[in-house]
């Protein structure tokens, strides 16, 4: 069912309903921070920052914002929860130098009879004194209706008598919230058309919870019935399963129902990283937009298909939110997306060496997830400098290492054809593999050169779970020579670097005795 293009206001409730996230406590300075993101670079209608009389602190960092916000022309954009108790919540944040409070009322006749223990009547008596209280100091109000999903649907008499009590009270807002997170779409499109009807003169927002996964159709479905005003969070943020996303809902609005929003795209990811970093909670690799996979692809046919003319890519674009797409390298590349790294690094390689370098893009694979870009130059560098000797072969290798414990390692390797099995140990996991390799290279009078050097390292920017690069220097009599090996693990890196100078020596000598 098509609707009509119009303008949609974004409350980002990060700041308030986004903080009573289990576990996250925002301190006046994050605060401060996030607000003045969200309003100057986002650029955002409004934000809603605290509830009125928390603690000293709240306080504090709710002036700030307004004292910010003043300053910059974004008064009457900061707004703050307060409580149906006639001055209190009016007068702390007429103290903050605030202009707007979002009044909470009892959208139930469940919540209203069970928690106030009062008649809707006495109820609306009470909101009434708070509203003439707050208009009178120069607030503008809104009022949220708590629980009202379920009210609608268990007492919609109470939820039509309260709105017929206050749908004069010069209230600007009101908010709809599906509290428990508890609606579907259709039961959404339903029960918020049919307030639009009964009261075509009001505004109407929405307030999405996540319960059931469903916030951001839920929004779609608000807005298609008629809601002005949609409620979110920066990475979902909210009580239980969270509210709705902000950065789902800015990219549904505008791609899938042709909406008019005001935030600036290209600074959602930027925010998320913020809110990300103050907050505690993780954003999933795999969330929309936001998520550090989400616009990496990992089969090669996807590469392939880029490569040749954009076949993958959607509307949905990195750039659009100031982000790079990226080629995933591992057991499921193919030569699309090695291309694509390469162009990237700007390295440009032969098909020989391509093919090289791919096939050892698959080896690792197998005990590495994901190799990274920044992986790339490590395993070019290793494969143009190998050579194809295979004078010694590591068969099968096992090194263990504990706290306080000597270290052992067990192999089964190749030496000219033949094949020897050997166990040692040494202080350290590397220490361990060289004591079993004497064994055997004793047998073929063979004497590794001694350590120069040994030199571990992991690309710039990489992380924990990174390609490591071993560079051995090798003290060889006459002359210093240098071996790199590359593995996930960085004692294999080093058996890997061993290999090569032991190959590179048996080769030597046989080719002199030729």
């Amino acid at each position: 069912m098509a609707t009509e293009s119009r303008y949609i206001q974004l409350m980002d409730t990060t700041l308030r309903d986004g903080e009573q996230t289990q576990g996250v406590s925002f301190t006046p300075a994050e605060k401060v921070n996030i607000a003045k993101a969200l309003l100057q670079w986002l650029r955002v209608d409004r934000i809603e920052v605290a509830s009125a009389r928390v603690s000293q602190g709240e306080k504090e960092a709710v002036a700030s914002i307004n004292a910010w916000a003043r300053q910059e022309g974004f008064a009457g954009r900061v707004e703050v929860l307060g409580f149906v108790d006639h001055t209190r919540s009016v007068n702390w944040i007429l103290e903050t130098g605030g202009s707007v409070i979002n009044l909470l009322t009892k959208g139930s006749e469940k919540h209203c009879r069970e928690q106030l223990g009062k008649t809707l009547e006495q109820h609306t008596q009470d909101i009434r004194q708070t509203i003439d209280y707050a208009l009178q100091k120069g607030l503008k109000v809104n009022v949220y209706l708590e629980d009202w999903s379920n009210g609608y649907q268990n007492s919609p008499d109470y939820v039509f008598g309260l709105m017929d009590n206050l749908k004069d009270a010069g209230i600007s807002h009101f908010m709809l919230p599906d509290t428990l997170g508890v609606m579907a779409p259709d039961e959404v499109f339903a029960s918020i058309g049919d307030m639009c009807r009964r009261y075509p003169a009001l505004r109407f927002d929405f307030h999405p919870h996540n319960d059931y996964g469903l916030a951001t159709a839920n929004v779609m479905a608000a807005v298609r019935a008629g809601v002005s005003s949609v409620h979110c969070t920066v990475n979902c943020l909210g009580e239980r399963a969270g509210n709705a996303s902000l950065a789902e809902v800015a990219v549904v609005l505008r791609d899938k129902m042709a909406m008019e929003l005001s935030i600036d795209e290209t600074h959602i990811v930027r925010i998320s990283q913020m809110v990300e970093n103050f907050s505690g909670k993780r954003i999933a690799a795999n969330a929309p937009v936001i998520g550090s996979d989400v616009f990496t692809q990992t089969a090669g046919i996807h590469a392939d298909g880029d490569h040749k003319g954009g076949l993958y890519k959607t509307r949905l674009s990195p750039e659009r939110f100031s982000r790079t797409r990226s080629y995933a390298l591992g057991k499921m590349s193919g030569k699309a997306s090695l291309k694509k790294n390469l162009e990237l690094l700007e390295v440009d390689l032969s098909e020989e060496n391509q093919k090289k370098v791919l096939a050892r893009i698959v080896q690792l694979g197998d005990s590495k997830q994901t190799i990274t870009t920044e992986d790339l130059p490590f395993i070019i560098a290793d494969v143009l400098e190998s050579k194809s000797y295979e004078h010694i072969r590591l068969l099968n290798c096992s090194i263990t290492s504990g706290l306080h414990l000597e270290s052992t390692a067990s192999l089964r390797v190749e030496v000219n054809g033949g094949k020897h099995q050997t166990s040692g140990s040494g202080n350290g996991g590397f220490d361990a593999f060289i004591d079993a390799l004497d064994k055997v290279l004793k047998l073929h009078d063979y004497t590794l050169p001694a350590l120069a050097d040994y030199e571990v390292r992991i690309p710039k920017g990489g992380h924990t779970d990174a390609l490591t690069e071993c560079v051995i220097t090798w003290d060889c009599g006459s002359e210093l020579r240098k071996t790199r090996g590359v593995h996930a693990n960085q004692v294999f890196a080093g058996v890997m670097a061993t290999l090569k100078i032991i190959n590179m020596q048996l080769h030597e000598l046989k080719a002199s005795q030729v």
